[in-house]
C-alpha cells in the first residue's frame, strides 16, 4: 500500500484524535470520573495507528493495554471506546474487563486477556487459521519489550516460525516494563535480534517517525500476505507517563522524559506534512475543531449511559466463533 496525500492527512488525523482522546481519559481518571485505573499510549501513537491503517478489514489485531490508538483507526465508535473505559452497559465487552483491555470481534480485535503476553499466542493462532483456509490475511499482536521476557512471547514465536505463519510481531519498546528499565530486562542490545533464533527476520525502526513504522510494516505485511512468514518489528519510543496514571513514575529521570518528548512523533509527522504542502494551518484547525467536539460527546453519551446489570454477570460466559 503506497500512502497517498489523502492517507497522509487521515493518518495525522487518526494520531491527533488518539492522543486528544488518551489525554482527556486520563485527566478524567484523575478527577475520579471513572473507576479503576487507566493505561495511556501518550508518546507511543505511531506504533499503534500505523500499523492498524495498513491492515485489510478481516486482518485480526491482538492487543495488548495500550492500544486506543488501534481501536481508533480501526473504526470503533468513539463512544463505544469511552464507554469501555467508564465501564458502561454499551461497551463492548457489556462493562465487565478492565476498562483498557480493548477488544471488538466485530472490528476483528481479539479481546486481551490481563497477563502479559497472553495475546500473542492467540493472535498467532489466528493466523494458523489464516493459513490453513488459505486466506490472504494477517494477524497484527501489539505488546511491550516487557512481555518478550514471557514464555509466552517465545513459544509464539517459535510456532509461527516452524510454520511460517503470517503474523506480525510490534514490539513497543519503551524501555520499561513497569518500572523495570531494559537494561534489567535483556542483555541483548536490540529486541528485534530475538527473531533469529526463530527463522524469521527482525528489524529495529524508531518508533516515532510514522514513515519509518509506515516502511517497516508494508514489507512486513507484504512478506506475510505472500507466504514469508512472521516478522519482528521492534517499536523504539517512550510512554510520557508512569504505567498506569495511578504511577507518578519516580524511577524514571525527568530530563530522560523531556528528551524523548522532544521526539514526540505527532509534532514530527505534522512538520513533514507542513513542508510537503499537505497540511496547513486552516486545515488542522478545522481537524482539532472537529475532535474536540467528537470527544466532548462520546464522554457526554458515556457518562449518562446505563451501568451494565447485575444480572448480565454470566452472559457471554462461553466463547462464540469468530
Amino acid at each position: 500500500m503506497e500512502l497517498t496525500r489523502e492517507d497522509l492527512e487521515r493518518l495525522y488525523d487518526l494520531l491527533l484524535l488518539t492522543r486528544t482522546l488518551d489525554d482527556r481519559l486520563r485527566r478524567l481518571f484523575r478527577q475520579g470520573r471513572f473507576e479503576g485505573t487507566y493505561f495511556s499510549a501518550i508518546g507511543q501513537e505511531a506504533t499503534t495507528v500505523v500499523p492498524t491503517y495498513l491492515l485489510k478489514k478481516d486482518d485480526f489485531i491482538g492487543p495488548a493495554h495500550r492500544e486506543i490508538g488501534a481501536m481508533i483507526t480501526r473504526g470503533v465508535p468513539i463512544r463505544e471506546v469511552v464507554c469501555q473505559v467508564y465501564a458502561r452497559k454499551e461497551s463492548p465487552d457489556g462493562g465487565k474487563m478492565h476498562p483498557c483491555t480493548f477488544g471488538h470481534p466485530r472490528y476483528h480485535i481479539l479481546v486481551p486477556a490481563t497477563l502479559m503476553a497472553m495475546q500473542i499466542p492467540v493472535a498467532v493462532g489466528v493466523a494458523l487459521g489464516y493459513r490453513n483456509h488459505r486466506r490472504d490475511n494477517l494477524a497484527v499482536t501489539f505488546f511491550g519489550e516487557g512481555a518478550t521476557c514471557k514464555g509466552d512471547f517465545h513459544e509464539a514465536l517459535n510456532f509461527a516460525g516452524v510454520h511460517k505463519l503470517p503474523v506480525v510481531f510490534i514490539c513497543q519498546n519503551n524501555f520499561y516494563a513497569e518500572s523495570v528499565p531494559l537494561r534489567l530486562q535483556t542483555a541483548a542490545e536490540d529486541i528485534s535480534v530475538r527473531a533469529v533464533a526463530y527463522g524469521f527476520p527482525g528489524v529495529s525502526v524508531d518508533g516515532n517517525d510514522v514513515l519509518k513504522v509506515y516502511e517497516a510494516c508494508r514489507e512486513a505485511f507484504q512478506r506475510a500476505r505472500s507466504g514469508g512468514g512472521p516478522t519482528l518489528i521492534e517499536c523504539t519510543t517512550y510512554r510520557w507517563y508512569g504505567h498506569s496514571d495511578i504511577d507518578l513514575a519516580p524511577y524514571r529521570p525527568q530530563e530522560e522524559v523531556e528528551a524523548w518528548k522532544k521526539k514526540d512523533p505527532i509534532p514530527r509527522f505534522k512538520r513533514y506534512l507542513f513542508e510537503e504542502g499537505i497540511l496547513t494551518e486552516e486545515k488542522e484547525a478545522e481537524i482539532i475543531r472537529r475532535i474536540a467536539a467528537e470527544i466532548d460527546e462520546a464522554i457526554d453519551y458515556a457518562e449518562n449511559s446505563p451501568r451494565p446489570d447485575p444480572e448480565d454477570v454470566l452472559k457471554d460466559v462461553y466463547a462464540t466463533a469468530l
